[in-house]
């Protein structure tokens, strides 16, 4: 948990909390999608949310290192998604309204870690042979991506 949200949490306690999240969908040479399982529920994009002070880029590039090893090149924007689906509530009752800010990209260097302390499983899927057990807050943009449909998305 990043520093702000903690200090947020000792404020506010389990109250709803507005956050921002970035994500990234990356794409290997066959046109496949990165996903990890994270061990608290379901596959999504590598991401995370955003430091205080960071640029959206800066916050997407910085999570995707730390929770694949890749280093990000050439990154477009995806899409922004809010509304409804962006409540969240995590199993000790701490709620959050998290909007997603999700980039694109196909460039990359580095090796993908083989293990992490925030996910059990990492792998690249194909268009139609995506995981069941998607992770409620990813199911938007995994469904934008499966469906080819025009960026950005502003959702």
């Amino acid at each position: 948990m990043n520093h702000y949200v903690a200090s947020m949490r000792q404020k506010i306690g389990n109250d709803t909390l507005l956050l921002v999240g970035c994500g990234a969908i990356i794409e290997d040479r066959e046109g496949r999608i990165l996903l990890q399982k994270r061990r608290n529920g379901g596959w999504g994009v590598p991401g995370g949310f955003i430091e205080l002070g960071e640029t959206f880029m800066e916050a997407v590039k910085r999570e995707v290192l730390e929770e694949t090893g890749l280093r990000l090149g050439e990154t477009e924007l995806f899409g922004v998604y809010s509304g409804e689906p962006c409540f969240g509530e995590y199993p000790n009752g701490d709620k959050i309204f998290s909007l997603q800010v999700i980039f694109y990209s196909n460039h990359y260097t580095g090796e993908l870690k083989k293990e992490d302390q925030e996910w059990e499983d990492i792998r690249f899927f194909g268009r139609h042979e995506m995981p069941e057990e998607i992770n409620l807050h990813h199911i938007r943009h995994l469904e934008d991506w499966v469906h080819r449909r025009k960026r950005p998305v502003i959702d």
